[in-house]
């Protein structure tokens, strides 16, 4: 049956409208991405299917051009439609974290920073730079390493914290491996670049460890 000849209640884009997208399963919103099924498939059958091929939403959304123009029913026209929704879903988080209110929302953090690195295959060591109000300076990725761990040099890190004037920084990073407990490894790094900021009175107000699931505030943690 053609999701038109569906009950008005259950159709997609009329459930949207009537009580938000969160209301929504993974399938319904993708269907309302894919806008038709194909012969055989309404949009929700096709999107089950292809939520069942990826394994995950996340995976279909994060897959490269080749796997996901394999998926069924897809292409590079919708490859293409999907990596523009995902790049405006990102550009509209960042104005909110830069548009001059200070960061006083953890959640809002994390949800940036998972936008930012949960999806790399390497680990990446970033950093927000704040003012003396910690509204937000700039984003910056400053290392890179495999999977199993990237180097950070302190001395960079303060080289970046002065060049932007900040006052105060957040300190963030991705475990490939999915899992998002901080390490020995994190704790000690966190502690080398607390004490080197703290000589230049640069203060260390968190680090976010980003995994598959929530972020993890080390702050939270009272590690920092």
């Amino acid at each position: 049956m053609a999701i038109k000849d569906w009950p008005a209640d259950d159709r997609p884009r009329e459930k949207l409208l009537r009580a938000g997208a969160k209301a929504l399963s993974d399938a319904e919103l993708l269907a309302i991405f894919l806008r038709t099924g194909v012969k055989g498939l309404s949009a929700v059958d096709l999107a089950r299917q292809l939520l069942s091929e990826f394994g995950s939403l996340r995976r279909l959304l994060e897959a490269d051009e080749p796997s996901f123009c394999n998926g069924h029913g897809l292409g590079q026209a919708k490859f293409v439609q999907l990596q523009a929704v995902l790049e405006m879903s990102r550009r509209h988080l960042e104005s909110t974290m830069i548009r001059g209110e200070a960061l006083k929302d953890c959640d809002l953090t994390k949800n940036y920073l998972k936008q930012r690195l949960r999806a790399y295959p390497h680990e990446v060591f970033a950093c927000l730079f704040l003012d003396n109000q910690h509204r937000m300076i700039a984003f910056e990725e400053l290392f890179r390493g495999t999977i199993d761990g990237a180097s950070v040099y302190p001395r960079e890190v303060v080289k970046q914290a002065l060049q932007h004037n900040a006052a105060a920084v957040i300190f963030a990073h991705n475990h490939p491996s999915g899992v998002a407990e901080p390490s020995q490894a994190d704790i000690h790094i966190t502690r080398r670049l607390k004490s080197a900021l703290e000589l230049v009175d640069i203060r260390v107000l968190d680090h976010i460890i980003v995994g598959d699931d929530e972020p993890i505030s080390m702050a939270q943690l009272g590690q920092i």
